[in-house]
């Protein structure tokens, strides 16, 4: 039997925090090594316990979720812990700033307990984690902060079947519903995937649909 996946939850509301901590720790394959209140607590303990997953809140006292997520898991980070970051998206205009801070993924705080634990194995097992809801709203939201330059997609290096992958992947559709509006196989998809991020130097979905919106290869 494997060991169970260690998850450290960061949040500053009591509640919340209680909430979600009950939650995973009631699944024989999760288990919640540490509970705190803010950014600057979860990357100390992060340190210190090692987790396989923070999930992490954004908008927290003495060091918010962005920098935190940036000071665990961002780029040059020597020993990178992978962020679940759990929002309430309409009080939070820092989605966009958390994945580019490193996050893996994100959830809506609203979202049912069978996909917080998805999202929680998803992030540990090295894949990235989209809620389709956010994701759709991030471009009609913050289309003009996401998308400061546009890329003409005759530079892109991607084929243009490449970037009708990616522009699916970016409106948070998964392989199985890529693979079925395309009329291809999953592992088709997958492939695809693979190349997307090997050739553009990215390391998940996550990254993929960041560098789609922000350089306006979607609309």
């Amino acid at each position: 039997m494997s060991a169970p996946i260690r998850v450290l939850v960061c949040d500053d509301q009591v509640l919340i925090r209680t909430g979600l901590a009950t939650i995973v720790d009631a699944q024989p394959d999760l288990e919640v090594v540490g509970e705190c209140a803010d950014g600057a607590t979860a990357v100390d303990l992060a340190g210190r316990l090692r987790p396989d997953v923070v999930v992490m809140d954004v908008r927290m006292p003495v060091l918010d979720g962005i920098e935190a997520t940036r000071r665990l898991a961002g780029a040059g980070v020597e020993h990178p812990v992978r962020v679940l970051v759990v929002t309430t998206f309409n009080l939070d205009e820092y989605v966009y700033e958390a994945l580019r801070a490193g996050a893996s993924g994100f959830l809506l705080k609203d979202a049912p307990p069978e996909r917080l634990l998805h999202g929680i194995r998803t992030v540990a097992s090295g894949a990235a984690l989209l809620d389709p809801d956010v994701t759709r709203r991030l471009v009609g939201e913050y289309a003009e902060r996401i998308r400061p330059s546009r890329t003409d997609p005759a530079d892109s290096p991607l084929t243009p079947r490449e970037l009708e992958v990616l522009h699916l992947l970016a409106e948070g559709l998964s392989n199985g519903e890529i693979a079925a509006a395309l009329f291809i196989s999953q592992e088709t998809v997958k492939t695809f995937v693979s190349r997307i991020l090997a050739k553009l130097g990215l390391r998940d979905r996550v990254q993929a649909v960041v560098y789609a919106y922000r350089h306006g290869l979607v609309s």
